[in-house]
């Protein structure tokens, strides 16, 4: 080996024999430099080899020394590095190609969790003393405060702590059904459209009175019974007799209960700006249904991001994604602006982000078929819904339509909507092919390519029908 130091320089050359745990062969010759940097005149003292290929190993003299301990006196550490010189290097070749992968195993998993950072919170040994602040005046304290619930509500058990701990056990605690009755009464609201009580947002003094108050309570009670079991809680409502009615409502009963607050009829709430994006995606059969990942980048107007938020040295422009992986995912993993939202979510009424919001507000604007039938997702997933009319709708046009419709809307059309939806396509299909330059335009829409099998002008009319059902009621709408 060689040393090199600041006062000192050796060249040394080892020689293994076959019998060391390196692989070389006997009489191999190898040269080790050990470099050492130190700012003052400190030398190099006596060093070790370790003789094993595992970096942190035990060397040998000390692995001799350590055995010579009697087993009773020996440190939890010293015992572990016994047990690793045997597995690394005299253990049977199957205990020791286990122990590779086991240490390759712990290796991968130190590296990703370098990579995540947890927020760890704990209580102080001795909690410092709070005070209320006169007008929140950091100078101006008042009388102590003291860790507690509020009077309103049921009290906290005296064997709980007065931490966190304790105030998210009596949080879920039997004997306080606000939890339980918050939460159930929010799944209500996004399947019915309208909360048991209305003001799902204040449960407060202020709140309007549930419309079914033992409904109410014995949700929330059976959601408590059960272990909080939130697919159960679904399950329970959606195969109720009250959520399985037919929406259909006369103009008698529309006039006496226009929001349905007797639930005589079946719930009909249009759906939230993602859900009509990933359902457009569904039918056309672009959707990739991965779970998990990073966020994605899908189709946004160009330069938007610098128009609104245009700050030299800070802004960047929007840096759409044209992979399909990424393309067409989940709108779960849209990358999103606070300032900027994704203006085809933010159209169906998305919130903005800025704060949590409880309750989405449902509007019908013009903006909202415009985006259906211009925005580039919808008219490229019109297009791939066209070619799967194609071929697999059937062979006639008005079994294409049929089939189309079945994915759109859950039933067949009717007499007249077949026969509306047929005319179009007549006149699409006469139009594009007088027009071959329209439909190339109609088909250029996306970064996908189309099918070119498939007949340039029946392409066009078809994604032009597509569209007409995208824009259909029933389409946006969860009856």
């Amino acid at each position: 080996w060689a040393v090199d130091g600041p006062t000192k320089k050796e060249n040394r050359v080892a020689v293994f024999t076959a019998d060391q745990p390196f692989g070389f062969k006997g009489g191999t010759e190898v040269r080790v430099r050990l470099r050492h940097h130190f700012g003052s005149s400190h030398n190099i003292g006596r060093f070790r080899l370790a003789l094993t290929d595992r970096p942190g190993a035990g060397f040998k003299d000390d692995v001799t020394s350590i055995a010579s301990i009697p087993v009773g006196k020996r440190t939890q550490a010293q015992q572990q590095q016994l047990r690793d010189h045997f597995l690394t290097t005299a253990a049977p070749a199957d205990l020791r190609a286990l122990q590779a992968q086991l240490r390759a195993a712990r290796d991968k998993l130190s590296r990703q969790a370098k990579k995540v950072s947890v927020m760890v919170m704990a209580d102080m040994a001795k909690p410092r003393t709070t005070h209320v602040l006169e007008r929140g005046q950091y100078d101006m304290k008042r009388e102590r405060a003291n860790a507690d619930t509020p009077s309103a509500l049921p009290p906290m058990n005296s064997n709980l702590p007065r931490n966190r701990l304790g105030l998210a056990r009596w949080l879920t605690a039997k004997n306080n059904p606000l939890t339980a009755r918050v939460i159930v009464n929010r799944y209500w609201q996004r399947l019915f459209g309208t909360g048991i009580v209305k003001t799902s947002e204040d449960f407060g003094s202020q709140s309007e009175f549930p419309s079914h108050p033992e409904l109410l309570d014995w949700l929330a009670r059976d959601f408590m019974t059960h272990g909080w079991d939130v697919k159960r809680l679904h399950k329970a409502i959606v195969l109720s007799a009250t959520y399985r009615q037919s929406s259909f409502v006369s103009s008698q009963l529309l006039e006496r209960d226009p929001e349905n607050r007797l639930l005589a009829r079946g719930p009909r709430k249009r759906l939230d700006g993602e859900t009509i994006r990933d359902q457009a995606l569904f039918v056309s059969g672009l959707l990739i249904e991965e779970v998990g990942g990073p966020s994605v980048y899908p189709y946004h107007p160009k330069g938007l991001w610098l128009e609104i938020n245009n700050r030299p040295g800070y802004s960047r422009a929007y840096p759409h994604q044209t992979d399909p992986k990424h393309l067409y995912r989940r709108s779960l993993y849209t990358f999103w602006k606070r300032t900027v939202p994704p203006p085809s979510m933010q159209a169906f009424d998305a919130p903005e982000r800025e704060f949590c919001v409880v309750k989405r507000s449902s509007t019908n604007t013009p903006l909202q078929p415009f985006v259906l039938m211009h925005g580039p997702q919808f008219v490229e997933a019109s297009r791939f819904l066209a070619q799967r009319m194609m071929k697999q709708g059937g062979d006639s046009p008005q079994d294409k339509i049929t089939f189309a419709f079945r994915l759109l809307t859950s039933r067949k059309p009717s007499e007249l909507e077949g026969r509306i939806l047929l005319n179009a396509y007549h006149k699409r299909l006469a139009y594009y092919k007088r027009n071959a330059t329209a439909a190339e335009q109609m088909l250029a829409v996306g970064v996908s390519q189309r099918d070119a099998s498939l007949n340039e002008a029946e392409h066009a009319a078809w994604t032009a029908v597509a569209r007409m059902m995208f824009n259909l009621s029933e389409a946006i709408t969860k009856p």
